[in-house]
């Protein structure tokens, strides 16, 4: 069987492309996003690849990435909270030099209790600026 998702489909450009660094927006679990590789950009099909921040004293709401893998490597900051698990009964914590890996469907919640901002590059395998994201409130208040 063959999943039609991860198979290679004909890309808009013959050449590669240079994606200059562009503007930011809030997603809508609350982070903030640039994108680099994305299906707006580059016609991207496959893969998003851009820079996430979570401002100092900030965190996301409860939320699952439905269809698609999230990688992460932090890049500056301090430390966050990564709560995961159906019930965010996980808690792990992160610093620049990690890698974190969120696989679909998974909830999860982003802490950052720091007084610095928190970078990550990230990839994930949805080319769109705008994730498929499914917000949780019936979990924001298991988080402290």
């Amino acid at each position: 069987m063959t999943n039609e998702a991860m198979q290679p489909r004909t890309g808009h450009s013959s050449t590669a492309q240079v994606v200059r660094g562009s503007g930011s927006y809030v997603a809508e679990q609350g982070s903030v996003y640039r994108s680099g590789v994305a299906a707006e950009s580059v016609g991207s099909t496959m893969l998003w690849l851009g820079m996430i921040s979570l401002s100092a004293g900030k965190r996301t709401s409860a939320h699952r990435h439905e269809g698609h893998e999230t990688a992460l490597l932090m890049t500056a900051g301090k430390e966050i909270e990564i709560w995961s698990g159906a019930k965010l009964e996980r808690c792990d914590q992160v610093r620049p030099g990690d890698y974190l890996f969120v696989p679909a469907g998974v909830p999860h919640v982003a802490v950052n209790r720091s007084t610095e901002n928190a970078e990550f590059l990230g990839a994930r395998n949805d080319p769109a600026a705008n994730e498929s994201v499914v917000l949780m409130p019936d979990l924001d208040d298991i988080v402290p």
